[in-house]
Protein backbone atom coordinates (compact mmCIF):
# COMPACT_ATOMS: atom_id res chain seq x y z
CA UNK A 1 0.00 0.00 0.00
CA UNK A 2 1.76 3.36 -1.27
CA UNK A 3 0.58 6.75 -0.61
CA UNK A 4 2.19 9.98 -2.34
CA UNK A 5 2.23 13.24 -0.34
CA UNK A 6 1.78 15.93 -2.59
CA UNK A 7 2.50 18.85 -1.07
CA UNK A 8 5.07 18.69 1.88
CA UNK A 9 7.78 21.65 3.18
CA UNK A 10 10.58 19.19 4.32
CA UNK A 11 12.96 21.33 3.83
CA UNK A 12 12.24 23.89 6.08
CA UNK A 13 13.88 24.51 9.81
CA UNK A 14 10.84 22.85 11.57
CA UNK A 15 13.33 19.44 10.45
CA UNK A 16 16.41 21.03 10.74
CA UNK A 17 17.14 18.25 13.24
CA UNK A 18 15.55 15.04 12.31
CA UNK A 19 14.74 15.21 8.90
CA UNK A 20 16.52 11.91 7.72
CA UNK A 21 14.40 10.28 10.37
CA UNK A 22 11.00 12.10 9.29
CA UNK A 23 11.72 10.65 5.95
CA UNK A 24 12.59 7.20 7.22
CA UNK A 25 9.29 6.86 9.05
CA UNK A 26 7.11 8.48 6.24
CA UNK A 27 8.75 5.61 3.71
CA UNK A 28 8.03 2.76 6.50
CA UNK A 29 4.21 4.33 6.76
CA UNK A 30 3.76 3.56 3.25
CA UNK A 31 4.37 7.51 1.86
CA UNK A 32 7.06 6.85 -0.78
CA UNK A 33 7.05 9.69 -2.63
CA UNK A 34 6.95 13.52 -1.27
CA UNK A 35 6.47 16.15 -3.44
CA UNK A 36 7.90 19.45 -2.34
CA UNK A 37 6.45 23.04 -3.12
CA UNK A 38 8.83 26.06 -3.31
CA UNK A 39 8.47 29.01 -1.32
CA UNK A 40 10.94 31.56 -2.60
CA UNK A 41 14.42 31.83 -3.52
CA UNK A 42 15.87 31.29 -0.35
CA UNK A 43 14.14 27.91 0.19
CA UNK A 44 15.12 26.76 -3.59
CA UNK A 45 18.68 25.43 -2.59
CA UNK A 46 17.62 23.39 1.22
CA UNK A 47 14.73 21.64 -0.84
CA UNK A 48 16.47 20.52 -4.18
CA UNK A 49 19.44 19.24 -1.89
CA UNK A 50 16.89 17.37 0.23
CA UNK A 51 15.20 15.82 -3.24
CA UNK A 52 19.21 15.38 -4.20
CA UNK A 53 19.57 13.13 -1.04
CA UNK A 54 16.40 11.79 -2.02
CA UNK A 55 16.23 11.10 -5.58
CA UNK A 56 12.78 8.86 -6.15
CA UNK A 57 11.59 9.98 -2.82
CA UNK A 58 11.89 13.68 -2.85
CA UNK A 59 10.48 15.32 -5.73
CA UNK A 60 10.59 19.65 -6.44
CA UNK A 61 8.37 21.98 -7.76
CA UNK A 62 9.82 25.55 -8.57
CA UNK A 63 7.26 28.97 -7.62
CA UNK A 64 6.74 31.90 -5.50
CA UNK A 65 4.13 31.55 -2.91
CA UNK A 66 1.67 34.19 -2.65
CA UNK A 67 3.18 35.37 1.08
CA UNK A 68 6.07 36.58 -0.70
CA UNK A 69 5.06 38.31 -3.10
CA UNK A 70 6.28 42.11 -2.11
CA UNK A 71 6.33 44.94 -4.66
CA UNK A 72 10.24 45.46 -3.76
CA UNK A 73 11.41 41.92 -4.56
CA UNK A 74 8.48 40.34 -6.93
CA UNK A 75 10.58 41.25 -9.91
CA UNK A 76 13.61 39.13 -8.86
CA UNK A 77 12.04 36.93 -7.44
CA UNK A 78 9.79 35.93 -10.62
CA UNK A 79 13.17 36.06 -12.75
CA UNK A 80 14.47 33.45 -10.30
CA UNK A 81 11.43 31.07 -10.56
CA UNK A 82 12.04 31.10 -14.55
CA UNK A 83 15.43 30.98 -14.26
CA UNK A 84 15.23 27.73 -12.41
CA UNK A 85 12.38 26.67 -14.59
CA UNK A 86 14.43 26.81 -17.35
CA UNK A 87 17.62 25.00 -16.17
CA UNK A 88 16.53 22.75 -13.68
CA UNK A 89 14.23 19.92 -13.89
CA UNK A 90 10.79 20.02 -12.04
CA UNK A 91 6.96 18.47 -11.64
CA UNK A 92 5.60 21.48 -10.92
CA UNK A 93 4.97 25.37 -10.50
CA UNK A 94 4.14 25.99 -7.18
CA UNK A 95 3.28 26.57 -4.79
CA UNK A 96 1.45 29.69 -6.43
CA UNK A 97 -1.78 31.23 -6.13
CA UNK A 98 -3.70 34.27 -3.94
CA UNK A 99 -3.27 34.91 -0.32
CA UNK A 100 -5.94 37.13 1.22
CA UNK A 101 -5.54 36.04 4.77
CA UNK A 102 -2.41 37.79 5.52
CA UNK A 103 -2.24 40.71 3.48
CA UNK A 104 -5.12 42.04 1.30
CA UNK A 105 -3.37 45.26 0.00
CA UNK A 106 -0.98 43.49 -1.81
CA UNK A 107 -3.75 41.44 -4.07
CA UNK A 108 -2.85 43.19 -7.73
CA UNK A 109 0.87 41.92 -7.23
CA UNK A 110 -0.04 38.92 -6.45
CA UNK A 111 -2.43 38.56 -9.23
CA UNK A 112 0.30 39.64 -11.77
CA UNK A 113 3.03 36.94 -9.83
CA UNK A 114 -0.05 34.29 -10.39
CA UNK A 115 -0.62 34.82 -14.31
CA UNK A 116 3.21 35.05 -14.89
CA UNK A 117 3.47 31.75 -12.88
CA UNK A 118 0.93 30.23 -14.69
CA UNK A 119 2.10 31.20 -18.00
CA UNK A 120 5.62 29.90 -17.35
CA UNK A 121 3.37 26.61 -16.28
CA UNK A 122 2.08 26.15 -19.72
CA UNK A 123 5.11 27.08 -21.68
CA UNK A 124 7.24 24.22 -19.83
CA UNK A 125 4.09 21.40 -19.34
CA UNK A 126 3.93 21.37 -15.47
CA UNK A 127 1.00 21.48 -13.44
CA UNK A 128 0.53 24.50 -10.98
CA UNK A 129 -0.35 24.05 -7.12
CA UNK A 130 -2.40 26.88 -6.01
CA UNK A 131 -2.96 28.31 -2.81
CA UNK A 132 -5.80 29.92 -2.49
CA UNK A 133 -6.38 31.23 1.04
CA UNK A 134 -9.23 33.67 1.87
CA UNK A 135 -8.98 34.37 -1.81
CA UNK A 136 -10.90 30.70 -4.00
CA UNK A 137 -13.16 33.29 -5.93
CA UNK A 138 -10.80 35.35 -7.09
CA UNK A 139 -7.84 32.94 -8.11
CA UNK A 140 -10.53 30.61 -9.59
CA UNK A 141 -11.48 33.81 -11.94
CA UNK A 142 -7.62 33.82 -13.02
CA UNK A 143 -7.55 30.00 -13.95
CA UNK A 144 -10.75 29.79 -15.68
CA UNK A 145 -9.62 32.95 -17.46
CA UNK A 146 -6.12 31.38 -18.81
CA UNK A 147 -7.18 27.73 -18.56
CA UNK A 148 -6.52 25.51 -21.93
CA UNK A 149 -5.05 22.30 -22.85
CA UNK A 150 -2.11 22.99 -21.78
CA UNK A 151 -2.63 23.63 -18.17
CA UNK A 152 -3.61 21.63 -15.29
CA UNK A 153 -3.13 21.25 -11.63
CA UNK A 154 -4.28 21.10 -7.88
CA UNK A 155 -6.08 23.75 -5.79
CA UNK A 156 -3.86 22.92 -2.20
CA UNK A 157 -5.86 22.60 0.91
CA UNK A 158 -9.57 22.73 -0.61
CA UNK A 159 -11.93 23.88 1.91
CA UNK A 160 -14.48 25.52 -0.31
CA UNK A 161 -18.22 23.75 -0.56
CA UNK A 162 -19.23 21.44 -3.18
CA UNK A 163 -20.31 24.59 -6.06
CA UNK A 164 -16.56 25.41 -5.00
CA UNK A 165 -15.33 22.06 -6.25
CA UNK A 166 -17.11 22.11 -8.93
CA UNK A 167 -15.59 24.84 -10.22
CA UNK A 168 -12.48 23.33 -10.20
CA UNK A 169 -13.32 19.91 -11.87
CA UNK A 170 -15.19 21.73 -14.87
CA UNK A 171 -11.91 22.80 -15.64
CA UNK A 172 -10.97 19.72 -16.82
CA UNK A 173 -7.34 18.59 -16.13
CA UNK A 174 -7.55 19.88 -12.18
CA UNK A 175 -7.65 18.30 -8.72
CA UNK A 176 -8.57 18.93 -5.31
CA UNK A 177 -5.69 18.72 -2.68
CA UNK A 178 -7.08 17.01 0.63
CA UNK A 179 -5.36 17.43 3.87
CA UNK A 180 -5.54 17.89 7.41
CA UNK A 181 -8.28 20.29 7.67
CA UNK A 182 -11.03 16.81 6.97
CA UNK A 183 -10.25 15.69 10.15
CA UNK A 184 -10.67 18.70 12.21
CA UNK A 185 -13.94 18.47 13.82
CA UNK A 186 -17.01 21.15 12.49
CA UNK A 187 -14.66 21.87 9.20
CA UNK A 188 -17.42 20.83 7.17
CA UNK A 189 -14.87 19.74 4.93
CA UNK A 190 -15.98 15.79 5.70
CA UNK A 191 -19.91 16.70 4.58
CA UNK A 192 -18.74 18.28 1.28
CA UNK A 193 -15.93 15.82 0.45
CA UNK A 194 -18.72 13.00 0.53
CA UNK A 195 -19.87 14.54 -2.37
CA UNK A 196 -17.28 14.56 -4.97
CA UNK A 197 -15.63 11.79 -6.81
CA UNK A 198 -12.84 9.87 -5.55
CA UNK A 199 -11.24 10.67 -9.13
CA UNK A 200 -10.56 14.18 -8.38
CA UNK A 201 -8.72 13.94 -5.07
CA UNK A 202 -5.35 13.59 -4.30
CA UNK A 203 -3.69 13.47 -0.60
CA UNK A 204 -1.46 16.05 0.68
CA UNK A 205 -0.21 17.16 4.36
CA UNK A 206 1.33 20.69 3.81
CA UNK A 207 3.86 19.34 6.38
CA UNK A 208 5.12 21.08 8.86
CA UNK A 209 1.37 22.57 9.18
CA UNK A 210 -2.37 21.39 9.57
CA UNK A 211 -1.47 18.24 11.15
CA UNK A 212 -4.66 16.60 11.14
CA UNK A 213 -6.32 14.99 14.17
CA UNK A 214 -5.47 14.02 16.82
CA UNK A 215 -2.07 15.64 16.26
CA UNK A 216 -3.48 19.12 15.75
CA UNK A 217 -1.23 22.04 17.09
CA UNK A 218 1.63 19.70 16.75
CA UNK A 219 4.58 19.69 13.83
CA UNK A 220 3.07 17.81 10.60
CA UNK A 221 4.68 15.08 9.21
CA UNK A 222 4.40 13.09 6.01
CA UNK A 223 3.49 10.24 7.77
CA UNK A 224 0.15 11.47 8.86
CA UNK A 225 -0.97 10.81 5.24
CA UNK A 226 -2.24 8.00 6.54
CA UNK A 227 -4.30 9.60 9.02
CA UNK A 228 -6.03 11.86 6.54
CA UNK A 229 -6.82 8.28 4.25
CA UNK A 230 -8.54 6.69 6.92
CA UNK A 231 -10.43 10.04 7.58
CA UNK A 232 -11.27 9.69 3.95
CA UNK A 233 -11.66 5.93 3.89
CA UNK A 234 -14.31 6.35 6.49
CA UNK A 235 -16.47 9.39 4.61
CA UNK A 236 -15.97 7.41 1.41
CA UNK A 237 -16.78 3.92 2.84
CA UNK A 238 -14.16 2.21 0.91
CA UNK A 239 -10.60 0.41 2.33
CA UNK A 240 -8.12 2.39 2.69
CA UNK A 241 -6.21 0.27 0.58
CA UNK A 242 -8.19 1.72 -2.42
CA UNK A 243 -8.39 5.20 -1.08
CA UNK A 244 -4.37 4.21 -1.70
CA UNK A 245 -4.78 3.35 -4.89
CA UNK A 246 -6.90 5.82 -6.49
CA UNK A 247 -5.38 8.92 -4.82
CA UNK A 248 -1.33 7.62 -6.09
CA UNK A 249 -3.23 7.08 -9.01
CA UNK A 250 -4.46 10.42 -9.38
CA UNK A 251 -1.08 11.90 -8.43
CA UNK A 252 1.03 10.17 -10.68
CA UNK A 253 -1.47 11.11 -13.46
CA UNK A 254 -1.41 14.90 -12.62
CA UNK A 255 2.07 15.04 -11.72
CA UNK A 256 3.84 12.46 -15.12
CA UNK A 257 5.98 11.21 -12.09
Amino acid sequence: MNFIDTHTHLFLKQFKDDIDDVIDIAIRSGITKMFLPNINSETTDSMLQLCEKYPGNCFSMMGLHPCDVKKETMEKELLHVEEMLEKEKFIAVGEIGLDLYWDKTTLEIQKMAFEFQIKLAKKHKLPIVIHVRDSFLEAIEIVEKLNDENLSGVFHCFTGNVDDSKRITDLGNFYLGIGGVLTFKNSGVDKTIEKIDMKHLILETDSPYLAPTPYRGKRNESKYIVNIAEKLSEIKGLEIEEVAKITTENALNLFKI
